[in-house]
């Protein structure tokens, strides 16, 4: 096991490459990407950096060389022989060559396209452009690389022995969540936290720790080369990228409605089980369910991701009832700003009337608040997202008001040809 504090002392993270790998990014985008390069594969996108948490000044805290340092090096990687050996022959979600052999063909020859970063206003603005398989995978490491910049740039003020005590008391505070969670019987909990990590030896320490201390009760990893490496599930199905970029393709309010539908008629025909999975608010989840397919009902859960978590729950299992369907057969992930006290309250809640299950993210992987004076290494929200398809804005409206995005007049479009009426606004912590 890696000594963190030594290796942050002994190398002040200068030479020390944050992402390693390709594959250090989320399932979700790996099996997104083969799902567009299968359907839209010349839609062109643009992703743009927001940051959510203005109090955090990212150009005044990173340094401009460094940042552009780590994105270079990231350009400058390739799938290796044994992760396109894993890809190609793993079994995920219990089903063999998961990934087509075209596919891996154009992943096995990728390098990440350019970007272009620049300051404005105490921030970045770093924008990825280009054909959408591509541009897609920009997404995770370019907010692992600000995220972990940003950790680097207070640790580096830190003596040996005071990062010694930092990572014994970051460590004693996971493993006390972790303690509380192993008396809750019946828990289904997987690490969601790479995007918004303290850092790669971290979340891969985090992981290590919650796969002893949790047993089966801690089914994987959404990171795929930390699953690879720990010989553990990567977990993970889709993400609001998908409706938002064929939403903005849509050339009349008839297809923006029928565009979410679309997605998943999409990944129906590629995937089946447990990675049928519906993520319904990015346009708001009543509305969703209301006007969904038949067939859809049939998948095997619900992802919720924003709003108020059992809100989201109750909707769902009434759904499933108005259908026909058993909602305890059901599987129900959460994956919102989740912490201990959250995750035990939810499965007791919902334990029995459907299947829940937790993607736990960054107040596993990046959670020192309280550990270092004014917090400075507390987490914020940091978010790489498609803003422009084919030219035209992009927008999510989400059951959060505060984590809609997009040009005010395509937004009140949306929001009526969704029928999305008044909404409850939450803090967005991460």
């Amino acid at each position: 096991m890696v000594d963190i504090a030594t290796r942050v002392w002994n190398h002040k993270w200068k030479i020390d490459p944050i992402v390693r790998s390709l594959i250090d990014t989320d399932f979700y985008k790996l099996l997104m990407c083969q799902s567009v390069f299968r359907n839209k594969p010349n839609t062109q996108v643009t992703f743009s950096l927001i940051n959510r948490s203005k109090d955090v000044p990212l150009a005044d805290l990173i340094d401009e060389g460094e940042l552009r340092e780590q994105l270079d090096h990231i350009r400058s990687l390739s799938l290796s022989r044994g992760e396109s050996t894993w890809m190609r022959g793993n079994t995920f979600y219990g089903k063999r060559q998961m990934f087509s052999p075209e596919f891996m063909d154009w992943f096995e020859g990728l390098r990440l396209p350019d970007y272009h970063l620049e300051k404005r206003n105490g921030q970045y603005e770093l924008t990825f452009a280009g054909s959408w398989p591509e541009v897609m995978l920009w997404e995770i490491p370019a907010l692992s690389v600000l995220m972990e910049l940003r950790s680097r740039a207070v640790l580096k003020q830190m003596g040996r022995f005071e990062l010694q005590v930092l990572y014994a008391r970051a460590m004693t505070k996971l493993w006390e969540k972790i303690e509380a969670l192993k008396d809750v019987d019946g828990l289904r909990l997987a690490d969601f936290g790479t995007r918004r990590r303290h850092s790669f030896l971290w979340q891969d320490w985090c992981v290590q720790a919650m796969n002893e201390g949790l047993g089966d009760c801690f089914v994987g990893t959404s990171n795929c080369l930390i699953a690879k490496n720990r010989d553990l599930e990567a977990i993970g199905t889709n993400a609001h990228e998908l409706p938002m970029v064929y939403s903005a393709l849509a050339d009349t309010d008839a297809a923006l409605k029928q565009a979410p539908y679309d997605v998943l008629s999409d990944w129906h025909e590629e995937h089946d089980g447990n990675l049928r999975i519906i993520l319904p608010d990015t346009y708001g989840t009543k509305g969703f369910l209301a006007d969904a397919p038949d067939w859809l009902a049939g998948w095997t859960g619900i992802r919720i991701d924003s709003g108020d978590p059992a809100t989201g729950a109750e909707t769902a299992i009434d759904w499933w009832t108005s259908r026909g369907e058993d909602p305890t057969q059901k599987l129900v992930i959460f994956s919102d700003g989740l912490d201990v006290d959250k995750i035990i309250a939810l499965h007791g809640q919902f334990a029995g009337r459907v299947r829940p299950s937790f993607g736990w993210g960054t107040l596993m992987t990046n959670d020192f608040r309280g550990l270092v004076d004014g917090d400075a290494l507390a987490p914020f929200s940091l978010v790489c997202k498609a803003v422009e398809a084919d030219g035209r804005a992009t927008v999510k409206l989400s059951d959060n008001p505060n984590k809609a995005m997009g040009p005010a007049a395509e937004v009140a479009r949306y929001k009526r040809v969704f029928g999305v009426g008044d909404q409850a606004k939450q803090d967005v912590l991460v």
